[in-house]
């Protein structure tokens, strides 16, 4: 793994950031229900000045990304406070194939006539490069929701841009142990807290990472004046689930390269998306930029939306359930969301968890056999 800003490894770093170091001081930064404190030390008001809960969080994070994080009530939250950077008539690039709740978020800005949105095929290099020099807002998802996609981004970020313009990439489905978008040149890293930090489908919360110092002061007056500032709880929990997250990343990703691979030579599937098989289009892309595969698959089913329906009621030990990225391994018919109807009918998203991977495949199977008689 690579190493933190304090010279140990990511792994470890995971265990000791955010901590409180004086003795007396409890192990774990407990989680502090207050809305305001007593004068004296600079710290007054929670949704201006933050809380010791929410800054544990940031620690980990901005060690991971080597930048400086700022967490957010959502990952949501955090995306809207990167678009509020955005002045009027601005130009934003989207990839083609990019998470509902951006493209959602973008659409509407549009309408209102904040900016204009550009689309881009996540594998055109050529024209991110393209668009890096005309565009305020780059944004990058990579791989990208549901598709996979893996965008090239040490080519990309290194590409001259319009100035001041941001590169913001959704680094969620690669997590920083897989990808570190600041390091590619990146002017802002994104992650749902949701997912794969907090890793226990039992919160909402999102984190923003930058070493532009002026853009880390920007955002976090967008959280302060939006009111867009983690709950207590969330913060404690994030933090208590991004300890384990180089382990639930390890054992899942080992999970999702072996059931992939039996997918892809299923006679029932007709397509397997996973940035790990050699047959993914951004194979070669993903060996070069990524850390590992990931614990995402998308597969097509040789049937249509009701077959797939089928099998998604029929798994006992997947949960039939959206998101992603938590212990527990979810699947969903992604084509069934509103908005992403554009999507093959018969795709399902698993997101794979710390389950034994036999018990997996032998649900995934027996669903997907059981579907077709």
């Amino acid at each position: 793994m690579e190493k933190s800003p304090s010279g140990i490894k990511l792994e470890s770093w995971l265990v000791l950031a955010g901590r409180a170091s004086e003795p007396g001081a409890p192990l774990n930064v407990p989680p502090i229900p207050a809305s305001n404190f007593i004068i004296g030390n600079g710290r007054e008001y929670a949704r201006g000045d933050g809380t010791p809960s929410w800054e544990a969080l940031e620690d980990i994070v901005g060690g991971l990304e080597s930048g400086r994080a700022l967490a957010f009530s959502s990952g949501m939250a955090a995306i809207a406070a990167v678009f509020d950077q955005l002045s009027a008539g601005a130009v934003v690039v989207l990839p083609d194939d990019c998470y509902q709740g951006v493209a959602s978020l973008a659409a509407a800005g549009a309408e209102r006539q904040r900016w204009s949105v550009q689309r881009v095929a996540l594998d055109d290099t050529d024209g991110w490069i393209g668009a890096c020099g005309v565009a305020d807002l780059i944004w990058l998802e990579s791989p990208s929701n549901p598709l996979l996609t893996v965008a090239d981004l040490e080519t990309i970020c290194a590409a001259p841009r319009k100035p001041g313009a941001i590169l913001a990439v959704d680094n969620t489905f690669a997590t920083p142990l897989n990808q570190q978008p600041l390091d590619f040149g990146a002017t802002v890293s994104v992650q749902s807290a949701t997912k794969f930090i907090g890793g226990h489908s039992d919160l909402l919360g999102g984190v923003a990472t930058t070493r532009d110092e002026a853009l880390w002061q920007a955002l976090k007056q967008s959280r302060t004046l939006t009111g867009a500032t983690p709950g207590t709880l969330e913060a404690f929990l994030a933090v208590r689930g991004a300890r384990t997250l180089a382990l639930r990343l390890q054992r899942a990703q080992q999970t999702a390269m072996m059931l992939a691979e039996r997918l892809e030579a299923h006679p029932l599937v007709s397509r397997v998306r996973y940035p790990g098989l050699p047959s993914h289009p951004t194979h070669a892309i993903a060996r070069r930029v990524l850390k590992g595969f990931g614990t995402i698959i998308s597969f097509d089913l040789r049937g249509g939306a009701e077959f797939a329906d089928r099998v998604c009621q029929n798994v006992r030990l997947v949960r039939h359930a959206t998101s992603l990225g938590a212990v527990e391994s979810t699947m969903e018919r992604r084509a069934a969301i509103p908005g992403q109807e554009h999507l093959p009918p018969s795709l399902l998203r698993l997101s794979v968890g710390i389950e034994d991977a036999d018990d997996l495949w032998n649900d995934l199977d027996s669903a997907i056999r059981s579907a077709a008689s």
